[in-house]
């Protein structure tokens, strides 16, 4: 692998003496700016080898460099090959400040506009004012490099009727038109592919983990919608579904859609849309409006239907995990020891017996031991995968996509004996967690007023964890869904009933153990003696937490009372679908817990 990088940043190289450039930056994102990329648009992975979910690399005519957080710090040593980059903290030393550090005054430096939002290109081209000059170029070099590009896989549209998504796409738009209309503009640019789908109450899966289509969208003031997709994707029905007032145009008609807009106000989301379509609305006369993508927070409040979805999704995703932790149980007193992805694999062969599953939510995070110190750990990028360790923990993230809902838990698994040390991180994770799933707060709250709660036990004993404590999560859609989250970071979006959140804390002690217990939450309306309106969680996830790594001595009454209330939920909802030893499992897994 290490001679085709070396070639590949060759021709790059080769291109930017052509084109008389000083360097590249070459970012994870493609056109769309998500989180989830297809095949074909992995450019950082074809360039570098890297293949986390976030980063950036940047080729000069003699040196490069790799940027990475501290999530993939372990990782990009494995993949990246040192001789030709440099390893660089992304946060601590930024692309744009390694170019200004690195290469002359007045160097030239390329962007592909396609592939960075409109705010970044707008800071990048502050900062770098007076110092060096981006060039932003039509063909990306990368594009042109790769031979062997996987062609697109372009599915046919899914069409999701109103017993599952809860609206008509007809209703969807008219109030999206109407919020578009009071941002003082005529119309907006849709850029996300979840926020697209959604509207349009459609699915796909031209994206791995995220069932959406690739498309692109413009909305009018009136709510009538032009997508831009190849019509023969769209099944039979899909203008009856969709409802009067939506036309469907090739995607290579985006650009001049856009043109036409001239003189017209033209809603953009600049984080959410990229740079490349704001240049075509301010080159041909448009005046762009910066605000939210306008399906952000009517997607994020799901309605009575969805809710009833994700809950009953929830429950057969929790049959799944149930019989995985009791198989998962037996192995171990049998003294199989499986590694890491015989488990992950384990796990998606018990989710697939569920005939809805659509695909899993993300990859899954299977890490045993000190691998579960490593918060977004991926087996799959390791020479080998990890084998489970007697007498400490395996830690197991995952999730599903169901066409009524999308789930996303964690659960921490004793194997053997766990240490005293463990189970007091193990027990001081739960009190947070405890502590956020039982939170009461006013109506207009947002997520980074309640963070501390999840972490008030680790703070107190000297411990932190380094990622946010939830994420919002769509239907059938993302399961990183914004705008609402729970971090430490500032926030201003009100938390609204109908929202579903992570409640995520954990902790990580490096090369020993990680502990993360993860539900997803529910926003509800808590009943109250007051005339004000006060909000709280409901917990969505069903399935058991490994009483086998609590210290009950350092839980109170009232927490013990919510683990016995929680387990009482689940054995309800999830007993109905065992039998035999998967029952008798539950049965004990469940069973109250008493000091």
């Amino acid at each position: 692998m290490h001679a085709i990088i070396a070639q590949r940043v060759d021709a790059l190289r080769r291109w930017l003496e052509e084109q008389a450039l000083d360097a590249l930056i070459i970012p994870h994102e493609d056109e769309f700016l998500g989180e989830y990329i297809p095949e074909h648009n992995e450019r950082l992975h074809w360039a570098t080898g890297f293949t986390g979910s976030a980063g950036a690399a940047v080729i000069a005519r003699d040196k490069a460099a790799m940027f990475v957080d501290g999530r993939y710090t372990v990782q990009v040593r494995k993949q990246v090959p040192d001789d030709i980059f440099e390893y660089r903290h992304l946060i601590e030393v930024p692309a744009l400040q390694w170019l200004q550090d690195n290469l002359p005054k007045g160097s030239k430096v390329a962007v592909d506009p396609r592939l960075h939002s409109a705010n970044w290109l707008a800071s990048a081209e502050k900062q770098v004012e007076g110092k060096l000059d981006l060039v932003c170029v039509n063909t990306n070099p990368v594009d042109t490099a790769w031979h062997d590009r996987p062609a697109p896989l372009l599915t046919d549209a899914r069409l999701m009727g109103t017993n599952i998504v809860g609206q008509n796409s007809e209703d969807k738009r008219r109030e999206i038109g109407t919020a578009i209309a009071k941002s003082g503009a005529d119309a907006a640019l849709l850029s996300q592919l979840d926020s697209i789908c959604w509207l349009l109450n459609i699915r796909g899966g031209d994206v791995s983990r995220l069932p959406v289509v690739l498309a692109s969208a413009i909305v009018n003031a009136k709510g009538e919608v032009t997508l831009f997709i190849d019509p023969a994707r769209l099944p039979e029905g899909f203008s009856a579904h969709v409802g009067e007032g939506v036309s469907v145009q090739a995607p290579e008609v985006l650009e001049s859609a856009l043109a036409a807009l001239s003189g017209q106000s033209v809603l953009v989301d600049p984080q959410t849309s990229n740079a490349w379509a704001s240049q075509v609305l301010n080159q041909n006369g448009a005046i762009i409006v910066h605000a939210a993508d306008p399906c952000m927070l009517p997607k994020a409040a799901k309605n009575a239907v969805e809710i009833d979805g994700m809950k009953a999704s929830h429950v057969r995703d929790g049959v799944a995990i149930s019989r995985f932790l009791a198989w998962l149980d037996k192995e171990v007193a049998a003294g199989n020891l499986p590694n890491e992805a015989e488990l992950s694999d384990k796990l998606y062969s018990f989710r697939e017996l569920d005939k809805t599953l659509a695909d899993l939510s993300f990859d899954t995070i299977s890490a045993a031991g000190g691998n579960a110190a490593m918060c977004h750990y991926n087996h799959l990028n390791q020479p080998e995968p990890g084998e489970l360790e007697m007498n400490n923990v395996y830690l197991v993230d995952s999730g599903g996509q169901y066409p009524d809902g999308t789930t996303d838990i964690t659960r921490t698994v004793a194997i053997g004996e766990c240490s005293d040390e463990v189970k007091q991180a193990f027990t001081l994770v739960l009190k947070g967690h405890i502590s956020l799933a039982t939170a009461r707060f006013p109506k207009g709250t947002a997520g980074s007023q309640l963070d501390a709660l999840a972490r008030q036990h680790l703070w107190a004993n000297g411990f932190d964890y380094d990622h946010g404590t939830g994420h919002g999560v769509g239907h059938f859609l993302s399961v990183h869904e914004g705008p609402q989250r729970i971090s430490k970071a500032p926030s201003t979006v009100a938390l609204l009933p109908g929202m579903v959140l992570s409640n995520e804390p954990g902790y990580y002690r490096a090369d020993a153990f990680g502990i993360r217990i993860e539900n997803l939450e529910l926003v509800v309306e808590a009943p109250t003696q007051g005339d004000m309106t006060v909000l709280g969680f409901e917990s969505l996830t069903r399935a058991p937490i490994d009483r086998r790594l609590v210290d009950v001595s350092l839980l109170t009454d009232s927490e013990i009372a919510w683990w016995n209330d929680y387990h009482q939920k689940v054995w309800q909802d999830v007993s109905p679908s065992l039998e035999g030893e998967d029952l008798e499992w539950l049965e004990q897994a469940t069973a109250a817990l008493s000091r």
